[in-house]
């Protein structure tokens, strides 16, 4: 008898369930059967803005191709080109953004409240990114330097190389190794730069010691010489051969001379060696340091 009972409760339960289930089902399928249409619309526009986004993708890069060239044939500065086309990038894809969403039916009142918004917090939140963003558009006004220039930043603690290109916010330079080193432009904006390559023309000042048993009137002749016979030196500029000092071990002589900026290393390196080549030739001593120590003798009292 009570295992009649137990039967007859789990049977009622199991229907119960089946029930329940049914039911739900039931109200699943009418909900869907009820928004299939506005289901296939909202996949519809999905499918469309994925579709509008990627060929607005597209347009976007070929105009900012066409426009960079555009500039180019115009003569405009290659920095200005870069920081033109790095700002309308940025301009661009947010217009594509807005456009998209207005297209989902989001009101243009509410997109343009949440960029607002959006605009003040992103600026509070990256107040550097402003800053940089203000950098290069100071670079840009005022032209400390050029794509192309090879420049010195903060001398203390810096670094330096060829500039690569100027973006929006981020100023890439080149160094000698082709390493890429990429500064925010507020701090380069801010910070000490030495333009090496502004000039067509740069001084260039060496400094070597010969002995002080050597001629020294002979060794400012040959310096003379050497530098008036090198093919990369302006002998048409004034040309400086002096005893710049006398040290410990040796008498130090400079010479200075006005050379072409891009040849600035190649000359020097030159210079270099046709000024060791020279004084050995000519008996002319270049010492290095060194200490003499006299050892004397105690004697003691026996």
């Amino acid at each position: 008898m009570e295992e009649q009972v137990i039967e007859n409760a789990v049977q009622e339960t199991v229907q119960e369930t089946v029930d329940k289930v049914n039911f739900n089902m039931g109200q699943l399928k009418a909900y869907f059967n009820g928004h299939i249409p506005d289901l296939i619309e909202f996949g519809m526009k999905v499918v469309l803005s994925v579709i509008a986004f990627y060929a607005g993708t597209k347009l976007i890069k070929w105009f900012l191709k066409i426009t960079k060239r555009s500039m180019e044939k115009a003569g405009v500065d290659k920095g200005v080109a870069q920081f033109i086309c790095s700002f309308g990038k940025f301009l661009l894809y947010l217009i594509l953004i807005f456009n998209i969403a207005t297209y989902f039916g989001v009101k243009e009142s509410s997109v343009a409240a949440l960029l607002g918004t959006a605009g003040v917090t992103i600026g509070l939140a990256l107040q550097g990114g402003l800053e940089n963003l203000a950098g290069g558009v100071m670079l840009l006004l005022f032209k400390p330097f050029q794509v192309g220039d090879y420049i010195i930043q903060d001398q203390s603690g810096g670094t330096e190389g060829t500039v690569y290109k100027i973006e929006m916010f981020y100023t890439t330079l080149t160094t000698v190794d082709n390493k890429h080193v990429i500064i925010p432009n507020g701090r380069l904006s801010n910070s000490t730069i030495i333009n090496v390559t502004a000039q067509a023309l740069r001084k260039l000042e060496i400094k070597v010691g010969i002995s002080y048993d050597s001629d020294i009137k002979k060794a400012k002749k040959l310096l003379y010489h050497i530098l008036q016979e090198d093919p990369g030196t302006k002998s048409d500029k004034e040309m400086q051969v002096f005893v710049d000092e006398l040290g410990d071990s040796a008498v130090v002589l400079g010479l200075r001379v006005w050379v072409p900026t891009e040849k600035y290393w190649n000359i020097k390196w030159r210079l270099n060696e046709k000024i060791k080549i020279a004084f050995d030739a000519n008996g002319i001593g270049i010492p290095y340091p060194q200490m003499d120590v006299h050892v004397v003798e105690k004697r003691t009292e026996e």
